[in-house]
């Protein structure tokens, strides 16, 4: 609707002009705390109205939710009803309500569940993605396992090996590789009668290190250990066929101290052993394609 106003006197204006009247725009009001907070989801909307204290709404909403939560702690049905309203899990629920039965007020309590429940959510989104992609790359594995132009000879895990082998460790499987499988004895105590009160007093003693030649004898216990992990190796508890073997092996120093050690001790033969994965390995990685320079036994 419009209104007549009285024209300028000194302007000549037609008997039937009309001028709008000007109506002002409505000051858009400000969003209630409470409409602004009930936008926000879950436990992240508890914690906004709680952080409200400043207001007879925020703090009422605090005084409620600390009588519920205590609640929760007495009643399963209760505990139940609030982590389906809030969102989150009865644990969660059940956490909160000992915290703050506990002596943490409310807003405090809400925020470090907060916290809890977004590290939750993030590690999950992360766990998802890795899912995706390790189902990904199986799939693109099976894919290739059904290519019949994929010729890859070597394993992929030849050049992971090779970054966590020492170099006297690379000597160890080309003695085993050449030379083939290695004695080792364990030394015990309780003399040839049972074993039932037998202990061990030297375990794995080996020529391993002064066969292959290594720059660190003293090591080769723990060199052994990591080819065992790598899966090159593998330790019987059978004896070599050649008695030999172990005639030279038990006349080393460090095997005649272990053995008078004690007054009453025995031998066990054992042997060191390629795996067929180690196997594997050597001839595609550490042996010459023209065979073992040097003859046998011998380590370039």
């Amino acid at each position: 609707m419009t209104e007549a106003v009285d024209p300028d006197p000194g302007e000549d204006v037609p008997d039937d002009h009309v001028v709008p009247a000007t109506v002002p725009s409505p000051v858009p009001a400000l969003p209630r705390p409470g409409a602004v907070v009930g936008a926000l989801p879950g436990l992240t909307r508890i914690a906004a109205a709680t952080g409200l204290n400043a207001t007879r709404w925020g703090l009422l909403t605090t005084l409620r939710l600390s009588r519920r939560l205590l609640q929760a702690l007495r009643d399963p049905a209760a505990a139940a009803a609030l982590a389906q309203e809030l969102g989150v899990t009865v644990a969660t629920v059940l956490d909160l309500a000992r915290a703050v039965a506990g002596g943490t007020p409310v807003p405090q309590a809400l925020a470090r569940a907060v916290e809890v429940e977004e590290a939750q959510v993030v590690a999950g989104e992360v766990d998802e993605r890795r899912d995706g992609s390790l189902r990904k790359r199986g799939a693109e594995l099976l894919a290739r396992s059904r290519d019949v132009w994929d010729d890859q000879q070597e394993h992929p895990a030849y050049a992971r090996i090779l970054e966590e082998l020492a170099p006297d460790e690379a000597r160890v499987l080309v003695l085993l590789a050449r030379s083939g499988p290695q004695p080792s004895v364990d030394v015990r105590s309780g003399g040839p009668v049972g074993r039932v009160h037998s202990q061990l007093i030297a375990p794995g003693l080996t020529m391993v290190g002064a066969r292959a030649g290594l720059r660190h004898v003293d090591r080769v216990p723990a060199y052994l250990d990591n080819l065992h992990r790598l899966g090159l190796v593998w330790f019987s508890r059978e004896q070599l066929d050649d008695p030999m073997e172990y005639q030279v092996l038990e006349a080393q120093p460090d095997v005649l101290e272990a053995m008078h050690a004690q007054r009453f001790t025995k031998v066990l033969r054992r042997s060191i052993h390629l795996t067929p994965f180690g196997v594997d390995f050597c001839e595609a990685v550490l042996l010459a394609d023209d065979g073992p320079p040097g003859g046998p036994g011998s380590v370039g």
